[in-house]
């Protein structure tokens, strides 16, 4: 039933057009044009307006050929940077970028699948619950247009989201995530004539980053200082330093405690070398900001999302693995509403980098799991 050349034109057409996150406006326009061709009635929200992109979260709804609860069918239209000019290319069954780009199948390999389903659904007159389809912006800057979808637009309350590597994987476990801001200041002076001058806003940092647990901490929890600037000049001792990072569990008490640990690790240190200096009016600093990026999702395995997907697999021979990942998407924020949503593979690969792939053969096979599931929805 699925059209394999169909999927390459599609897939080609869609990685052809740029859409950085905040610029999504020409992929918009295209998947209005393309699912309005398919039958279904589009909307837009106004999330673009309040997180500065040149799009809104798009929302499609087709209409049923039988009775039952909307099924909701979630991916996103930007992609990872860089993305200017990006030129897809097929060889051998595999789309890769032609140059120094990623190739954008993180996301576009997924909204590939959801409409090739949907041409095979009208081919084929095979009955059908009625869709919702969300298609949000700014997911790749820590899921902005799902964390501003109007909810209440939605009819649907169980779903899949289209945004994972791999085939025949369904995601139902993701961590929730806290990022932090970190400024530390210190006193500059010459590095040269009077060090003892000032404090060095440097030596500070990496005296707590070096303190801190980052990296694997257990199986349920990661911590990471991505970001780390500060100075001005060899010969000055630095006044600031930036620290950007992240603390990610899925368990809510270790997410608190992690991240209360890492804070007043840096506190002691800013403590400490204050505490140092004979003069009363030398002082080391600190500010932060700290945010709850976004929150956990966890899925029971007899759910029925889950239940329906293991279902389709085992119709087609291909049983269906359950996992737990590492990051958060679009889900997370759609469970912490009240939507039953899980994560399936669209075969993408080695995505958010110039190496980005995804096989034909792969998203011909995820295609036709799509279609058994709605089907059986």
């Amino acid at each position: 039933m699925i059209n394999r050349q169909r999927i390459c034109d599609e897939f080609s057409k869609q990685a052809a057009i740029d859409s950085p996150s905040f610029a999504e406006a020409e992929i918009a326009a295209y998947l209005e044009q393309r699912l309005t061709a398919l039958g279904a009635e589009i909307e837009y929200d106004e999330a673009g307006a309040v997180i500065g992109s040149t799009a809104n979260n798009l929302i499609a709804r087709i209409p049923g050929s039988k009775s039952g609860e909307p099924l909701i069918l979630s991916g996103h239209m930007d992609t990872v940077t860089p993305a200017e000019n990006v030129q897809p290319v097929l060889k051998d069954g595999i789309f890769t970028s032609a140059g120094d780009t990623i190739l954008g199948s993180d996301d576009k390999a997924g909204l590939t699948e959801i409409i090739e389903a949907i041409e095979v659904l009208r081919e084929q007159k095979i009955p059908h619950v009625p869709l919702e389809l969300v298609i949000t912006i700014c997911e790749e800057q820590g899921l902005l247009g799902a964390k501003n979808l109007v909810f209440s637009k939605l009819k649907g309350k169980r779903g899949i989201a289209m945004d994972t590597s791999g085939t025949d994987l369904v995601i139902n476990r993701a961590p929730a995530a806290n990022r932090f801001k970190i400024d530390i200041f210190g006193r500059e002076a010459h590095a040269g004539i009077c060090p003892e001058q000032g404090i060095s806003a440097i030596q500070i940092a990496a005296r707590a980053v070096a303190k801190m647990p980052l990296g694997r901490i257990d199986q349920e929890t990661t911590a990471n200082i991505g970001l780390f600037n500060g100075g001005q000049a060899i010969n000055i001792i630095p006044k600031t330093v930036n620290l950007l990072g992240e603390v990610r569990s899925h368990n809510p008490e270790k997410l608190r405690e992690l991240t209360e640990q890492i804070i007043r690790i840096v506190e002691e240190e800013v403590l400490q070398a204050s505490s140092q200096m004979e003069a009363a009016d030398i002082q080391a600093s600190m500010a932060m900001e700290l945010h709850e990026d976004y929150p956990s999702m966890s899925v029971a395995e007899d759910a029925g999302i889950i239940k329906l997907i293991k279902e389709a697999g085992t119709s087609l021979g291909r049983p269906q693995a359950i996992h737990s990942a590492g990051g958060g998407s679009d889900a997370n924020i759609f469970n912490s509403h009240g939507i039953e949503m899980v994560i399936v593979g669209c075969g993408m690969n080695k995505v958010h980098t110039v190496n980005e792939q995804v096989a034909v053969d792969d998203m011909v096979k995820v295609s036709e799991l799509l279609v058994e599931i709605i089907r059986r929805a």
